[in-house]
């Protein structure tokens, strides 16, 4: 039985990106109610939130985030269509530079990129470790060797280990007001689509260890991505890094992570290794384009993707330039999916089945697509008032703060967070004996 979900308005757009985060969040929640013997019914969703938090969970009190976008993470015209750059990592801003020389100012690039070809610009992205996605129309991505390839994947691949699950998760208690209370969820993902999937497992009492590399940091989106969580660093390359994480490893009961197919694997962390350390350990993974066809190891971001599946085509604006969804909803969806995966592998955990899941933002995209003109809701969503907030003000790193209500309320169980949001690498790599 499906979530209960309330479209008091919906983000304008002509895809149904509303919908896509109500249901996707309602898919979670079910999950969730599932895991804890209970029905849809029990399970309520309020549209509007959630698109409120797919904008910003939060509502700073005196301060100023920082910018989430960087100067040259946008779309520029080239010679013969459109490009979009993503530059806010500072490993991809430097791969900019290499290729295009003055990276300085929009109209600096802007000049730089209008006399590049779309596919050869994109190309020299791809291959030099930056970030970038060509502008692919609609029916051009459903012929398209990649959009062929996630055409005849699920949304959701499963798989399931030759081993037993854990005497702790198969003997688990879920039906607590703290369901996931000592849960152990390593996650190496970065960001929005998978720290939105470990937020809502912290909400419900999972503990959360976030290890990023030492030099990577999130603009302007901690206050979001890091609620609940305790940050920490870890470099895989060292022997002590490595040696720290296969003990962290060791004692996880959910691994999360969004790395490119290959890449883990690139760290010394195939399967096979993985399963020596810890056999019993549920896996969810994510990817940008999928995990077959020839995109599959190629890097990408929503606002990417979006560029690459048809979606910029699909929201052209009048002027006939890309346009794009009103918030990262391929990110946030998934996210949501993502965490309604760990739900139903935490079920099957009960009967002593180890099973892992992987999802792709490229996925969601394709599904989002294919309900063009689904959409039934003429109603704007109102901008978050004050009866959308908690009444505790919450303390974070950086300031005061307000935190929207829980987009999802499941019956008996309270999703709140107990760790403030804070900097990445504030806390030390280990686990501790309370969430």
């Amino acid at each position: 039985m499906p979530a209960k979900i309330n479209h008091d308005g919906v983000l304008p757009c002509v895809l149904p990106v509303s919908e896509l985060l109500a249901e996707s969040t309602g898919l979670a929640g079910v999950a969730l109610g599932n895991l804890r013997g209970q029905s849809g019914s029990d399970v309520v969703v309020d549209g509007r939130l959630c698109g409120l938090w797919a904008q910003t969970s939060c509502a700073p009190v005196g301060w100023t985030p920082d910018a989430p976008w960087d100067p040259i993470s946008r779309i520029f015209k080239t010679a013969d269509g459109w490009i979009r750059l993503h530059t806010n990592a500072a490993q991809h801003k430097t791969a900019a530079a290499n290729i295009l020389g003055d990276v300085s100012s929009e109209m600096a690039v802007g000049q730089i990129i209008s006399r590049y070809k779309s596919a050869e610009l994109e190309d020299l992205f791809v291959k030099n470790g930056g970030a970038a996605a060509q502008m692919i129309r609609w029916n051009d991505w459903q012929q398209h060797p990649q959009g062929v390839a996630l055409s005849q994947a699920p949304l959701i691949e499963w798989s399931q280990k030759n081993a037993t699950a854990s005497d702790r998760l198969r003997h688990a208690n879920y039906n607590t007001n703290r369901p996931l209370s000592g849960l152990k969820v390593l996650d190496l993902t970065r960001v929005l689509a998978g720290p939105v999937a470990t937020r809502m497992l912290a909400g419900y009492g999972a503990q959360v260890l976030r290890i990023d590399p030492v030099d990577w940091n999130d603009l302007g989106i901690l206050q979001d991505t890091t609620l609940g969580k305790r940050c920490a660093a870890l470099n895989l390359k060292l022997h002590d890094g490595r040696q720290i994480f296969n003990a962290l490893l060791s004692e996880a009961d959910v691994l999360v992570h969004g790395y490119r197919p290959g890449a883990l694997a690139g760290l010394g962390y195939d399967q096979q290794a993985l399963d020596k350390i810890n056999p019993s350990l549920i896996e969810v993974t994510l990817s940008a384009y999928g995990w077959q066809g020839p995109w599959a190891a190629r890097r990408g971001f929503d606002s990417l993707v979006q560029l690459s599946s048809g979606i910029a085509d699909i929201c052209q604006k009048a002027d006939g330039t890309p346009g794009v969804l009103p918030v990262q909803a391929l990110d946030h969806a998934t996210g949501y999916i993502m965490a309604a995966c760990v739900f139903q592998a935490l079920a099957q955990a009960k009967k002593g089945r180890v099973m892992s899941a992987r999802t792709s933002l490229a996925r969601a995209a394709l599904m989002l697509c294919n309900q063009l003109g689904e959409s039934q809701i003429n109603t704007l969503a109102e901008p978050a008032k004050d009866a959308d907030y908690v009444p505790e003000m919450e303390q974070s790193d950086w300031g005061t703060l307000q935190r929207l209500r829980p987009p999802v309320v499941i019956s008996g169980a309270s999703m709140h967070w107990t760790v403030k949001s804070g900097n990445l690498r504030s806390h030390r790599p280990q686990w501790h004996s309370t969430p």
